[in-house]
C-alpha cells in the first residue's frame, strides 16, 4: 500500500544585516527550528543582501557559508540564494541543500534593472530554470524578478512545490502576494515565497496551495504549514487542464 506523500514546508521572513557572519548565524537558527524534514525557503541572498561594493567579500563568504548549512540541512531540503563567483564573473546562485549535499543550482537568468542588477551580475541560462526531483516531490525555483514572466511559470509546469527565494521592492508589495497566488494557481501547486524583512523590501513571504488558499507570515520570521501530494492530484482531478 503507498501513502501520500506529506512533509512540512516553511517561509522564512527575516532582515538582512550588513554583518555576513550576523546574517548566518541567524539563517542557521532559524532553520534549527524547523521540523526535521521540511522544505525550508530563505530570501534572495539572505546571506549578504546585495552588497555590491563588496562583491568579492560576499562571494568567498559564501563558500563558508555553505559549508556550515550543508553541515546542518540533515533530512530538510534548504533553498536560498548567494553572491558566487564563477570564472572570474558574479552571479546570483539559487542552491537546494539536502544531506550534506548540493542537490540543485541554478542561476537567476532575468535580472532587475531598476535595482542595477545588470551591472554587477552575469545573468544565467533559463534552459536552467527546471524542475527537480527531492524524495518523490518536483520542485522549481523561480528567483525574484523572474516571478514576473508567464513563459518562465510555463518551464515550471507539473513542479509540485515552487519556492520563489526574493528581496521585492515596498512599493510593489501587492505585486508579489498577487503573482505568487496567481502563481500557485496557474500551476495547480504549492508555492513558499520568501521575502525579506528589511525596510525596503516587501515583507508579504508566505505559503499557497493549489486551491489558492493563502498565508503570510505578518511579521513572523518562521511561518509553517504542511506539504500534502493529496492536495496536489486533487487540483489537478477537480478541475484538469493538463497538468500530470
Amino acid at each position: 500500500m503507498t501513502t501520500s506523500n506529506s512533509r512540512p514546508i516553511v517561509s522564512l521572513c527575516f532582515t538582512t544585516d550588513r554583518d555576513f557572519q550576523a546574517n548566518l548565524d541567524h539563517l542557521a537558527a532559524l532553520i534549527a527550528q524547523t521540523p526535521p524534514n521540511a522544505v525550508v525557503v530563505a530570501p534572495e541572498v539572505a546571506l549578504s543582501g546585495f552588497a555590491y561594493e563588496r562583491f568579492d567579500e560576499a562571494a568567498a563568504f559564501t563558500e563558508t557559508a555553505l559549508a556550515k548549512l550543508l553541515e546542518i540541512t540533515e533530512e530538510r531540503l534548504v533553498i536560498f540564494t548567494a553572491i558566487t563567483k564563477r570564472q572570474g564573473d558574479f552571479y546570483n546562485i539559487a542552491y537546494a541543500l539536502h544531506r550534506g549535499k548540493i542537490l540543485h543550482t541554478q542561476a537567476k537568468a532575468r535580472l532587475f534593472a531598476l535595482g542595477s542588477e545588470h551591472d554587477h551580475f552575469t545573468a544565467g541560462e533559463e534552459g536552467d530554470i527546471a524542475p527537480f526531483d527531492f524524495e518523490g516531490i518536483t520542485i522549481g525555483i523561480l528567483i525574484c524578478f523572474e516571478l514576473r514572466f508567464k513563459t518562465l511559470w510555463q518551464r515550471l509546469e507539473g513542479c509540485d512545490i515552487i519556492a520563489v527565494p526574493a528581496q521585492w521592492g515596498k512599493l510593489r508589495s501587492e505585486h508579489f502576494a498577487t503573482l505568487t497566488n496567481a502563481l500557485a494557481v496557474m500551476n495547480q501547486c504549492y508555492v513558499i515565497a520568501s521575502d525579506a524583512a528589511n525596510e525596503e523590501t516587501s515583507g508579504m513571504s508566505g505559503i499557497i496551495t493549489p486551491f489558492g488558499g493563502e498565508i503570510r507570515n505578518n511579521g513572523a520570521e518562521l511561518l509553517a504549514s504542511r506539504y500534502e501530494e493529496h492536495t496536489v492530484a486533487s487540483m489537478r482531478r477537480y478541475l484538469n487542464v493538463g497538468i500530470v
